[in-house]
């Protein structure tokens, strides 16, 4: 939907991932204007794109139209463009789609389009690898992967696979790599997990991530921590291992990499226009209220901030987009601290496998874990017909043995990763 010069909205909100969603979602009967403007036309579910990947889900269960989701939010308005400019003290806001620049006039902003993938440096290994922050990421690596499950048997670079970095993505797409090469394909594979920290999930720590090294060595897992990669180049990845005692170099058609974020780059464009200083990774050092420098009326939420250390994950974003819009809809009053309620952290491992942590003294792992899991993800995905057609795909994947989300490659040409934008 088209806006002119002259278009005002009370609250603009950019971005269509969890924060900008809960945001809007928020505002339903608050009487408020509002505009939500996002680069792609789908509200993606980022914590499932490594099953679009290996094939357990369709890209569209995870990914239904924004405009569809709030078709009820009768005072929300959603247009697909990206934001070039912010002039924050007339609270004009310029973005371009469909080939033409709009300017819309704004009474709060709020900021949520989360963050991209960082290379620490070595930007050259987009060209080389594969990310999964979008789904289009997501579905060309699931064509990869076919491509290299169709090859030759003696084709031993098809079959040997590199994941950098060792969080709950990079755990689950080797985690399920493995299942899909021993369960779905029959074939033999190696499959290398790289982490440059002392163990995998460290973010869980401890028994859990002890647990969840076993369980990814049981299913076939080489994992090498306080390792680095050291280059990607020419089919072969270099790794320093064991904090520099040895040195690998593993031939391969198949790097994916899950180590870094960096903050995308409206959080560079926000920090222009309104002086908000920035960490290292470029995310937005924000208010305790969640405003932008020093201006009242800019909020930005989510993985392009960084707030007392607040874990980078979607409970986050979704608990400020709700306290932002409180505030600006006077439910909580002006300069209203945001506190985040922390209800736990939980990873997928393998079939059957899963840890989870409520909190320091209350976690729980394997088969309660994993079902757990299933069904915190189960509630949070959007739409009722995605929540059907997940848990059929999910039977079928982890009760049966097969992979429907392979189902939507036509083609799958193994070639070299295309680049990712950072």
């Amino acid at each position: 939907m088209r806006t002119d010069d002259a278009t005002y909205y009370d609250v603009v909100i950019v971005g269509s991932g969890f924060g900008g969603m809960a945001a809007a979602r928020r505002l339903r009967g608050r009487g408020k204007t509002a505009l939500l403007i996002s680069s792609t036309p789908e509200h993606l579910f980022q914590p499932l794109l490594y099953q679009v990947a290996t094939g357990v889900l369709a890209r569209d269960d995870i990914a239904p139209r924004t405009d569809t989701l709030l078709r009820r939010n009768r005072d929300v308005e959603v247009v697909e463009g990206v934001v070039t400019a912010v002039d924050a003290m007339p609270a004009v806001l310029t973005y371009r789609a469909g080939g033409q620049d709009h300017r819309v006039h704004y009474g709060s902003l709020i900021a949520a389009t989360g963050a991209a993938q960082s290379y620490f440096g070595r930007d050259e290994y987009a060209d080389r690898t594969f990310a999964l922050k979008t789904i289009d990421d997501a579905t060309r690596l699931r064509a990869h992967l076919r491509a290299c499950f169709d090859a030759p048997a003696d084709d031993a670079a098809a079959t040997t696979f590199v994941v950098v970095g060792a969080g709950a993505t990079g755990v689950e797409v080797a985690g399920q790599i493995a299942e899909l090469a021993r369960r779905h394909e029959r074939r033999e594979v190696a499959i290398t997990l790289v982490e440059g920290l002392g163990e995998v999930l460290p973010a869980f720590g401890g028994g859990l991530s002890e647990y969840s090294r076993g369980a990814l060595e049981k299913a076939g897992v080489e994992v090498l921590t306080g390792s680095m990669v050291t280059d990607i180049a020419d089919g072969v990845v270099t790794v320093n291992v064991n904090d520099g005692a040895a040195t690998r170099k593993i031939a391969t058609d198949t790097v994916v990499w899950s180590a870094g974020v960096a903050a995308s780059d409206f959080a560079g464009v926000l920090a222009d226009a309104t002086g908000c200083d920035t960490d290292r990774a470029g995310r937005l050092l924000v208010n305790d209220d969640l405003t932008v420098g020093g201006v009242a009326n800019i909020y930005a939420i989510g993985d392009m901030t960084s707030l007392h250390g607040y874990p980078g994950q979607s409970p986050v974003a979704m608990q400020q987009g709700r306290h932002a819009v409180d505030i600006i809809t006077r439910k909580r009053a002006p300069g209203s601290v945001f506190h985040y309620l922390d209800k736990g952290s939980m990873s997928i491992i393998s079939r059957g496998r899963a840890v989870a942590k409520l909190t320091e003294r209350v976690t729980f792992r394997g088969l309660i874990a994993f079902v757990a899991w299933l069904g915190v993800h189960l509630y949070y995905l959007a739409g009722v017909g995605n929540r059907a057609k997940a848990v059929v795909a999910w039977v079928r994947s982890f009760v049966g043995t097969a992979r429907p989300g392979f189902d939507e490659v036509v083609e799958a040409p193994r070639t070299e990763p295309q680049p990712i934008a950072v």
